[in-house]
């Protein structure tokens, strides 16, 4: 990974995150899960999340069945969009959240939030792997977005998604200056300081991949958590010929504007 130069943003950062443990990041965490008709699953996703951490938000993105009132029966809190938005907008909701919550203004614990961590709402993320962005969270010397990997773990993954992902994962890492194996997973871990700059963005699933590139280009080094791939029943809700005409449009601004 790249390093930074030394600057008076580069020490701030260093200085509340560095000498941390653990349990000193586990208290200070928050979880956003973004959930659009997942009544199957997010009751039991939000349960396990909230075994891991204190604070989880769920932002349910204008479903129309259960996913609200099984996410609330789980302990989460709830955001509840009056219509579709799109994943980017379901997250972003979320991040300035959790965002307001850290003002120093606030009281409470809420106030002591640090990290965010985000993952889905239909099982492909496990959240006892929450453990594994905490770790290394604790042993952090640099800003750093972290993110999950599956390509280690290919054997469970559809043939077709592999190709995909490692064709896009190449292009991107391109484009943000630095190897991401997995750039297609949602499962992620990001600090307090970078949220204002991921309010912008995508609105849809293109969301995840400007979110690499912005982070890449505000100086952060992209670290791969190994995390479990997990394909179950769940209904991939992307639409693969409107979401792939945003994916390269985007990367097509980014390249003509360069790093």
């Amino acid at each position: 990974m790249r390093c930074l130069q030394p600057s008076h943003k580069a020490t701030a950062w260093q200085a509340t995150s560095l000498d941390m443990t653990e349990t000193d990041i586990r208290s200070q965490t928050a979880a956003v899960i973004p959930a659009y008709q997942d009544e199957k699953h997010i009751g039991d996703i939000a349960r396990r999340t909230r075994e891991r951490l204190d604070h989880v938000l769920v932002v349910d993105d204008g479903s129309t069945d259960q996913t609200e009132q099984r996410a609330r029966e789980a302990g989460a809190e709830v955001i509840v969009h009056a219509q579709n938005q799109g994943k980017g907008e379901a997250i972003k909701t979320g991040l300035a959240h959790w965002l307001a919550a850290a003002n120093p203004s606030g009281s409470g614990q809420d106030g002591q939030i640090t990290w965010v961590i985000l993952l889905d709402s239909d099982g492909q993320h496990l959240p006892e792997e929450i453990d594994r962005f905490l770790l290394a969270a604790a042993s952090v010397t640099r800003r750093t977005f972290f993110i999950g990997n599956r390509m280690d773990d290919v054997a469970r993954m559809p043939f077709v998604r592999r190709v995909a992902n490692r064709y896009m994962s190449n292009e991107i890492s391109r484009v943000c200056g630095q190897k991401i194996p997995d750039t297609q997973c949602g499962y992620r871990m990001l600090d307090r300081q970078l949220i204002p700059d991921m309010l912008g963005g995508g609105h849809r699933f293109d969301y995840d991949t400007e979110a690499l590139i912005i982070a890449s280009r505000k100086g952060y080094s992209i670290d791969s958590v190994p995390i479990t791939t997990v394909y179950t029943d769940q209904v991939s809700k992307i639409h693969p010929v409107r979401d792939s005409l945003r994916f390269f449009k985007m990367m097509r601004r980014y390249k003509a504007v360069g790093s």
